[in-house]
């Protein structure tokens, strides 16, 4: 057993990038969910998208779709005597929480305050470590209305923060370029922005009144239900409107740290071996001279140890590697984190 010495430990870091959807896919085109959970009353304001059927074999949550009121509009209330007490607001509340921090905080998108938004959260181990900023090519369509949307990361000079890390303003464009037809920042003419990105936390949230805007304004009539104490298909117009516009394009990025670890064995260490076939089981004597004057062994496998010689990791090579008095072996270990 050897111990390293610090030189031969080296980290490196590193930023890997790939697509979000299940199968590698750089874009997905439908959104699918489940019959059962859109028939439940859950499915009004809440809802699972799939890349496929949801009763495939294959099927997995790409994201979900989340309606949210501050009044609590768009869904039943829980006690007809408790005014705005629904869950939609109790989707309101759950995000405020969780992006701002603060009960009493707002969501200013852009200039605008919306009191009522659509939140994409994105399943967690698909955008892994963040959203990639510049790789976003939404598209939302609702019969000739169509919006193309990315965030604003190529033209933002001040970098803001939530309580859920980074915030981005989600613009008109494509793939990180910003379109500037109705606003110089991409926004609608009279709602603000069209919402907020948030990278760290795999968040997209919609402005409803953006997307509820005329064509001229920016919108696409997605005609948000807002009707007191009664439930609309919040969530289920968007996904319809995804399904129409039938573009998500969207990449992740994580930080990989890799240790790597340098095994040397020089040509006097490792020759001889313990394995019972080198001796004799009846006198206990090196079967053949070779084995004394010229030994030769093969490494198969290196064992890292901690200081208490407690196995922690184990590398295997693709192929045994020949080792004797006139050779020296030198092994790269990568670990990563």
């Amino acid at each position: 057993m050897e111990n390293l010495n610090p030189k031969d430990i080296v980290t490196s870091i590193d930023s890997v990038t790939s697509t979000v959807w299940s199968d590698n896919a750089p874009t997905l085109t439908h959104f699918y969910t489940s019959s059962v959970q859109v028939a439940g009353n859950s499915g009004r304001f809440y809802s699972s998208v799939y890349q496929t059927g949801s009763d495939e074999s294959n099927a997995a949550v790409q994201f979900d779709v989340a309606y949210c009121d501050e009044q609590g509009s768009g869904s039943v209330f829980y006690n007809a005597l408790v005014t705005g007490s629904s869950p939609s607001r109790t989707n309101y509340g759950q995000y405020r929480n969780l992006i701002i921090g603060d009960e009493y905080g707002s969501f200013v998108f852009g200039d605008y305050t919306g009191s009522y938004f659509y939140a994409i959260t994105i399943d967690r181990a698909r955008y892994k470590e963040k959203i990639m900023l510049g790789t976003m090519d939404l598209s939302i369509k609702k019969g000739a209305n169509v919006v193309k949307l990315t965030d604003n990361s190529s033209i933002q000079t001040t970098q803001v923060f939530k309580d859920a890390g980074r915030k981005y303003e989600l613009v008109s464009g494509s793939a990180g370029t910003v379109y500037t037809g109705k606003n110089d920042n991409g926004w609608t003419t009279s709602s603000g922005s069209y919402g907020w990105v948030l990278p760290d936390v795999g968040i997209i949230l919609l402005n409803g009144a953006a997307l509820d805007g005329s064509a001229a304004a920016g919108g696409v009539l997605l005609a948000t239900g807002r009707n007191s104490n009664q439930n609309d298909t919040g969530s289920k117009k968007l996904i319809d409107a995804l399904n129409t516009g039938d573009v998500f394009t969207l990449n992740s990025e994580e930080t990989l740290s890799s240790k790597y670890l340098f095994i040397r064995a020089r040509n006097k260490d490792y020759n001889y071996t313990s394995n019972p076939s080198f001796i004799s089981g009846s006198t206990g004597e090196i079967l053949y001279d070779s084995f004394i004057y010229n030994p030769k062994t093969y490494v198969t496998t290196v064992g890292m140890y901690n200081a208490d010689q407690e196995l922690l990791a184990v590398a295997k090579l693709s192929r045994p590697l020949l080792k004797d008095f006139s050779k020296e072996v030198l092994l790269r270990i990568k670990l990563d984190f």
